[in-house]
């Protein structure tokens, strides 16, 4: 049995508000400059996703521990995916990796019609009632194993994956729409790096690295709990 959460109540979540605009001006310092970025997380308070040990380091540019050995990704580098990954409100995202919620409550805050997958139960567990506390209660949550599709249904225009692919897998980029696209960090010449692929017009896919991202590994499987 999974041990009971302790989350802000929904009144908390206005609170936590206080302060964002300092936040949001430190990452367009630091180069994030996409508004609908920014303007996702100036009103989706990190604070009321990260453990609440560390509510202190919320705001900070560092990434954070959470449950079952797992790492709530710093915020400039989610800046940075979610700005490769061009977000539209209105198209279906596949999120990988939920972790505590944080970048699936910025993808449905954009406007974008979410669908999340998360390996462990716990995680999964409390990210779904944080998302319902801060009133994202249509997005769409699985637990199970990703990185291969799992069980998710259908196709995406967006694919987005918080952590570094051990592999890419067929599956997971034939769900890409014409026109889709699907970041992730991955490996090149031994640094982790952003991984963006996209499908063109004729169906092919084209690969492309950037910057440097500090991510945790995502591994393939459903664990026990």
């Amino acid at each position: 049995m999974s041990a009971a959460l302790s989350l802000p109540a929904p009144s908390e979540f206005d609170l936590h508000r206080q302060g964002t605009a300092a936040f949001v001006l430190s990452l367009r310092e630091r180069g994030v400059f996409d508004l609908n970025v920014l303007r996702a997380m100036e009103t989706v308070p990190r604070d009321f996703f990260a453990p609440r040990r560390f509510a202190d380091l919320a705001r900070s540019d560092v990434a954070l521990p959470i449950a079952c050995g797992q790492t709530m990704t710093s915020p400039t580098v989610v800046a940075t995916m979610l700005a490769a990954l061009d977000v539209k409100p209105g198209q279906r995202i596949l999120e990988v990796g939920t972790g505590t919620g944080y970048v699936t409550a910025l993808l449905a805050r954009i406007g974008a019609e979410v669908h999340t997958v998360e390996r462990h139960p716990t995680l999964a567990e409390s990210a779904a009632r944080r998302l319902e506390l801060a009133g994202f209660s249509r997005v769409k949550m699985s637990c199970g194993d990703g990185l291969d599709g799992g069980e998710v249904q259908g196709r995406y225009h967006r694919i987005i994956l918080n952590g570094v692919l051990p592999y890419l897998s067929p599956a997971l980029t034939s769900r890409l729409v014409v026109g889709g696209r699907l970041v992730a960090g991955a490996i090149m010449d031994g640094t982790p790096q952003l991984l963006t692929i996209a499908r063109d017009a004729e169906g092919e896919l084209a690969h492309a690295f950037g910057a440097p991202v500090r991510l945790a590994p995502l591994l393939p499987s459903k664990p026990q709990v």
